[in-house]
């Protein structure tokens, strides 16, 4: 936390005098608030660290973590803690205790608001304090699996992003190797456009993952707000993408994930893919039989043989995944839509894919066609690879029709069929109304008229020299 004066928060009700509570004003005056601790020649002052002290006496680990933060960031005085305290300790003897967030909080010496970030901010402290060599900034999110911070990685001088398992889980076998897993299949990875892997291990009661830190914002973020993205960026930052799991699928690992949320995108532009959370080894048959049945993935994106819980997940389930997310890019709607996650995946496998330019008429039909392609209900009618994806979008890019998927409709080849038809289709003559007669016979029927008319004429002359 920085140490800079208070800024004013713009959703923040001015905070007014607590009545006989609060008589400290900001200046620091001596009301009757610091009676406690008036001597003979004046009011005594407690300094900041007197105060820090006293509150790592008297409170909890987070209290004092609180106390400490809140004295930092300039948002109470030193006196105001120190009441807080004296306060609270009053409260402890009559049986009615109450923690020392609650009573800055009661004497509006710190707003709802701010507490609630400082609570973040002190939790996300209190795991860093079980994992050397880190010192935790602050908390960056936090989902069912697990939260990350930001971190500074203190032997190398550099910002990391560290991601915990939740204490609950951590006696349940399952989820432990499953976030070790996803540590060792980042580890495997070393692409430009896929979050880095630094280290994962235990301390203490706190199972952690260190990667790269991304500073930026999501595909998501972005999709939230400004609705959806042009034609041109949604390709550039596909076409990263595309490369990513190229990668990893060339080193034998599906990703099985692929969303807007797990999109990184740096300052610079750069698009960085992450969250291996459920990548899974192709060849790993033993953790397919066993999740043989299941739908791992996220609703709105996931594949229909992952819908199925099938065996054989290949690549071209996270095709499937990013040509949904491609879909929801650039026309700011998911590709199926529904009233819980099971309508969702249900549609995925069985309802007809609106073309994204019917929902957004501004994309070119070549866009649509890759998009189409890639979110084949069938996996043999998707790209066999990410750089056949990645050649149809650089087509698309400069102008040009997506030299695969332009040819191919609904996973047939139009080259094909018209080949087959021509070869298997008779010379005809089409004459209208009537059954088309072949050109052969045609010849039988003239040579045959021309014959009775050389035989009758022949007969004539015969007859006239007679």
């Amino acid at each position: 936390m920085s140490q800079k004066a208070r800024q004013p928060d713009p959703g923040e009700t001015p905070r007014l005098a607590a009545g006989s509570a609060a008589g400290l004003s900001r200046a620091g005056s001596t009301t009757s608030a610091l009676s406690r601790g008036m001597g003979s020649t004046g009011p005594v002052v407690p300094s900041a660290e007197e105060v820090r002290q006293e509150v790592a006496k008297q409170g909890s680990n987070i209290d004092t973590i609180l106390g400490r933060m809140v004295i930092d960031n300039q948002l109470a005085t030193p006196e105001e803690v120190q009441h807080c305290l004296t306060q609270s300790k009053s409260l402890a003897e009559d049986s009615n205790q109450r923690s020392l967030a609650d009573l800055l909080v009661q004497n509006e010496y710190v707003t709802k608001r701010q507490m609630a970030r400082l609570r973040e901010y002190a939790q996300a402290e209190r795991s860093g304090q079980k994992i050397p060599g880190y010192k935790i900034l602050s908390k960056l999110g936090a989902g069912a699996m697990a939260t990350v911070f930001k971190a500074k990685q203190i032997s190398l001088d550099r910002m990391v992003a560290i991601k915990v398992l939740p204490r609950k889980f951590t006696t349940n076998p399952q989820f432990i190797e499953r976030f070790y897993a996803e540590g060792r299949a980042a580890a495997q990875l070393n692409h430009p456009n896929i979050v880095q892997a630094y280290d994962v291990g235990k301390a203490g009661d706190y199972h952690y993952f260190v990667m790269e830190y991304v500073e930026g914002s999501t595909v998501y973020d972005v999709i939230v707000k400004n609705r959806r993205y042009n034609e041109q960026e949604a390709i550039d930052i596909t076409i990263q993408v595309a490369e990513a799991l190229q990668h990893a699928h060339e080193r034998g690992l599906i990703h099985r994930d692929v969303k807007p949320k797990n999109i990184m995108l740096t300052s610079a532009g750069a698009a960085k893919l992450a969250d291996m959370g459920l990548a899974r080894a192709i060849s790993d048959k033993e953790a397919a039989e066993a999740e043989q049945g299941k739908a791992f993935g996220t609703p709105y994106y996931i594949s229909p043989e992952q819908i199925r819980g099938e065996m054989n997940i290949t690549p071209a389930a996270d095709i499937y995944s990013l040509g949904a997310t491609l879909y929801h890019m650039v026309t700011g709607a998911v590709p199926f839509d529904g009233k819980n996650p099971s309508a969702v995946m249900h549609k995925h496998l069985k309802a007809e894919l609106v073309a994204p330019d019917h929902v957004n008429p501004k994309l070119s039909a070549g866009l649509s066609e890759v998009i189409e392609m890639m979110m084949a209900k069938d996996p043999k009618a998707r790209y066999r690879n990410c750089k056949d994806v990645i050649s149809d979008l650089r087509a698309v890019r400069a102008g040009q029709p997506p030299p695969l998927a332009h040819k191919d409709f609904g996973g047939v080849d139009l080259t094909q069929i018209v080949a087959a038809e021509a070869t298997a289709a008779p010379a005809e003559i089409p004459v209208s109304g009537v059954q088309p007669v072949s050109l052969l016979n045609w010849l039988v029927y003239v040579m045959g008229a021309l014959l009775v008319l050389s035989v009758a004429f022949n007969i004539v002359l015969l007859t006239s020299s007679n």
